[in-house]
């Protein structure tokens, strides 16, 4: 009798990862990969970080390639300013989103603007990694959306992951690209757990990948639907996927759409889909007034006025500093809010 020798079963390279560990990973991987990334920032190295999101990289990588500084913001922005134009790619840590404000001139005067300003002879390759938004009942100066900020500075590529794969995917990303990156972490999914394929992850980048990834610059549809769209980034596709949900129980079909880049933004995606359902509501936790959502609502606008069934709208926080913590389950955008929006859009004409 002939015995065939069977295949090995391919290796289960599936685990399950929280949103920080994919970060962590995702850091710890670029640092292994290259000697030039450095990751410094308030309370980063031994401590590993306010969410530990950099748990492990001082004693791995040693002090001098993960290390903490002094509490000034603008002080790590210049350092980080400097180290980017002299061939390292450095990787700094805000601790709160709103902690960033002092170091805003530096961003917006030199980190944006460095590039421009020597027709593109220096670079700056830096990533400004900021835990942000709210959902985790924290006090002001810890839960700003402050996305709008960053957005409006021409020269930052700012980017929201909302996913496990996503954080670990587009953080590699920001690191290995040639210009500086804001990368907004949502604090209220650090500790949401997905099972990834993280060897699927790291193949892209086992060579040198290209610098401009796949994630930057391009949305996701999340969830299929075909009655209207929800637009959403960050800590809101949670929430858009959930209302999507919802409204499926009501025999209403949602499709949701993962921005992921806020800038360079995808209108192709995002069109496509709002040509397709005809009707969109854009959400986000930070303010609308003068806001990405603001920008979202204009753009889909001005590009699909002809397919559009009714007008589009919004729902976000409101024009208010961020609330109390007992009271900011009223300020953020949730599945009744939503829903009672998308039964706002003129549904009679259809």
């Amino acid at each position: 009798m002939t015995v065939t020798a069977q295949a090995p079963a391919p290796e289960d390279t599936r685990v399950s990862l929280t949103f920080a560990k994919a970060l962590n990973t995702a850091l710890a991987d670029e640092m292994a990969a290259d000697s030039t990334v450095v990751m410094f920032g308030e309370d980063v190295g031994p401590l590993g970080g306010v969410f530990r999101i950099t748990d492990g990289l001082t004693a791995r990588f040693g002090e001098e390639r993960c290390f903490d500084t002094p509490l000034a913001e603008s002080g790590i922005m210049g350092m980080a300013v400097g180290m980017a134009m002299n061939g390292i790619r450095p990787v700094v840590e805000m601790q709160f989103d709103a902690f960033a404000y002092p170091a805003f001139e530096q961003v917006v005067s030199h980190v944006a603007k460095m590039s421009n300003r020597t027709r593109g002879k220096v670079k700056l390759p830096l990533v400004i990694r900021i835990p942000y938004a709210g959902g985790i009942g924290g006090v002001e100066h810890h839960c700003d959306s402050s996305e709008s900020y960053y957005a409006h500075t021409p020269g930052l590529t700012v980017l929201a992951p909302a996913t496990v794969a996503d954080a670990y995917t587009m953080l590699r990303e920001a690191i290995r690209f040639p210009d500086p990156v804001v990368f907004l972490e949502p604090k209220k999914l650090y500790w949401t757990k997905e099972d990834v394929d993280l060897a699927a992850l790291r193949a892209p980048f086992k060579d040198s990948a290209p610098e401009a990834g796949p994630a930057i610059g391009k949305a996701v549809v999340a969830r299929e639907g075909t009655d209207a769209t929800l637009i959403a980034y960050g800590p809101s596709v949670s929430t858009a996927l959930s209302a999507a949900e919802a409204a499926a129980a009501e025999g209403r079909s949602l499709e949701v759409i993962d921005i992921r880049s806020i800038v360079p933004f995808d209108d192709e995606t995002v069109c496509a889909s709002v040509r397709k359902t005809g009707r969109a509501v854009v959400i986000s936790e930070a303010p609308g007034f003068a806001s990405v959502a603001s920008e979202i609502v204009a753009r889909v606008q001005e590009r699909c006025f002809h397919s559009l069934a009714a007008p589009v709208l919004r729902v976000t926080g409101f024009d208010i500093p961020y609330p109390a913590p007992k009271l900011e389950h009223f300020f953020l955008p949730g599945v009744d809010r939503i829903l009672d929006t998308v039964d706002e859009l003129q549904w009679e004409d259809k």
